[in-house]
């Protein structure tokens, strides 16, 4: 346990976690189209320190 936790420590957060939380709220569900038809994923780029957008 003590290695993993330092391991996990160190690592940046994962790339789609703010996209995969905002589909698992959702019951699983994506959301519903726009008006294009489009379905957009929605959230603040500054939502939680260390993502990393690069």
């Amino acid at each position: 346990m003590a290695f993993r936790n330092g391991r996990d420590a160190t690592l940046p957060m994962p790339k789609l976690i703010l996209h995969a939380l905002q589909i698992n709220i959702n019951g699983g569900r994506l959301p519903e189209p726009e008006a294009n038809g489009q379905r957009y994923l929605k959230f603040p780029l500054n939502a939680l320190d260390g993502a990393a957008w690069d």
